[in-house]
């Protein structure tokens, strides 16, 4: 085939002939909610049809069970696409964050730009991804290195809007341990060091210091232990928190302002204390704006008006904020019908698994494989997103 007769129509067939099995594999996904790093249900449903479309899968990556890499690879040379799955759901509410779709829109588009692979050249690989609800797969991908060869990485998720790719925050998620002595709380609490009061004077130092914080800095916490009786002194207690901001930097010195209140809590009531992480970390995620226009002038091109795309929201943390960081990368937001509804809520549940969801689904499987499309044969597009990439990376290492 030439370039003329392998188009984007062609993508565009592909998707129509399969669009009734994929809606069915992401049905399947939702009717079978499974946490972070348990999607054994997922995971199998989506490798099954890659391998069906031949690409070669592994699954165990990075010693994740849940975790694959499929690979479709051309014998001829041209740029390497990577599509990003995910496929984990929240507790209690199943996929209320629409992963039942986000999977089986980057399996598809996948699928769906293979032979153009094959015609022009060069590699597309769908990187399953666990747990981005909490442990993100994603950062341990980026940290081990799996992503250094991609051009460019994609993804959609699932919206009430439309929206363009933008930013997310960056964000830490600390545990602080507080270790004190027991005690009668009636008879003797002199004889006790309070690691209740050390969480609580941590809590009140945070409130202290956010009005010198900048005013894209946000810290939340809870409480997770707070002592086992009411008239024992609590000998253990444990908060947990998110910090987040625009920017890596702006974090790290966050962080380090934090983690003080805690020094100076266990120091003001005697108590030891312990300093870790509960969950991985996320990077700011950094948009690449070439690739971001190149999605967005396929999603017009497939009939979506200009001024339905909205800039971007804010959407707190990503784990693509980490991929982003190594690789030009997007993730943009498409648009289910009649969806006024949040994510993580029960309407917004709903919708990712009837046609509203679906349907939004289709477009993205669409919209993805046409801009890789434009990849495969536009050697230009390729070099003008890693130029834009280079900047980025040299501005932000400064």
């Amino acid at each position: 085939m030439n370039k003329d007769a392998l188009n984007k129509d062609t993508l565009f067939e592909i998707v129509e002939r399969h669009k009734d099995n994929w809606i069915q594999i992401s049905r399947y996904i939702w009717e079978n909610p499974e946490l972070g790093n348990e999607e054994f249900k997922a995971m199998e449903a989506l490798t099954e049809e890659l391998r069906t479309h031949g690409f070669e899968v592994e699954t165990n990556i990075a010693d994740l069970e849940t975790a694959f890499i499929a690979k479709f690879q051309s014998k001829k040379p041209g740029p390497t696409l990577g599509y990003f799955a995910e496929y984990d759901a929240l507790p209690e509410i199943g996929h209320a964050c629409g992963h039942n779709l986000i999977g089986m829109m980057s399996t598809g588009a996948a699928i769906a730009l293979k032979e153009a692979v094959a015609e022009f050249g060069g590699e597309v690989i769908v990187f399953g991804t666990p747990a981005e609800e909490t442990n993100g797969a994603k950062v341990i991908f980026a940290d081990e290195g799996l992503l250094n060869d991609l051009d460019a990485a994609l993804m959609v998720h699932p919206s009430g809007v439309h929206e363009r790719s933008g930013s997310s925050m960056a964000m830490e998620a600390v545990q602080f341990d507080f270790y004190g002595k027991p005690a009668h709380a009636a008879a003797s609490p002199d004889q006790g060091v309070n690691a209740l009061e050390g969480v609580i004077q941590t809590f009140n130092l945070i409130n202290s210091l956010r009005q010198h914080l900048p005013d894209d800095v946000r810290i939340h916490g809870i409480i997770t232990n707070g002592g086992d009786v009411v008239n024992v002194v609590p000998a253990r207690a444990q908060a947990q928190f998110y910090i987040r901001a625009n920017e890596k930097h702006v974090l790290e010195e966050t962080s380090a302002k934090v983690k003080r209140c805690v020094e100076a809590a266990a120091l003001a009531t005697g108590c030891e204390f312990k300093i870790s992480n509960h969950e991985l970390s996320y990077d700011n995620l950094t948009t690449n704006e070439t690739l971001s226009e190149l999605y967005c002038e396929n999603l017009i091109a497939l009939g979506v008006a200009p001024e339905e795309i909205l800039k971007d929201q804010d959407h707190g943390s990503l784990d693509m904020g980490n991929v982003s960081q190594v690789a030009p990368s997007i993730h943009p937001y498409i648009k289910m019908e009649n969806c006024p509804y949040s994510a993580h809520t029960e309407g917004f549940r709903d919708a990712t698994g009837d046609s509203r969801g679906f349907e939004a689904m289709i477009l993205g499987i669409k919209t993805l494989a046409a801009t890789g499309y434009d990849l495969l044969t536009n050697p230009a597009y390729v070099k003008e997103i890693k130029e834009e990439f280079d900047r980025t990376v040299a501005r932000e290492d400064r």
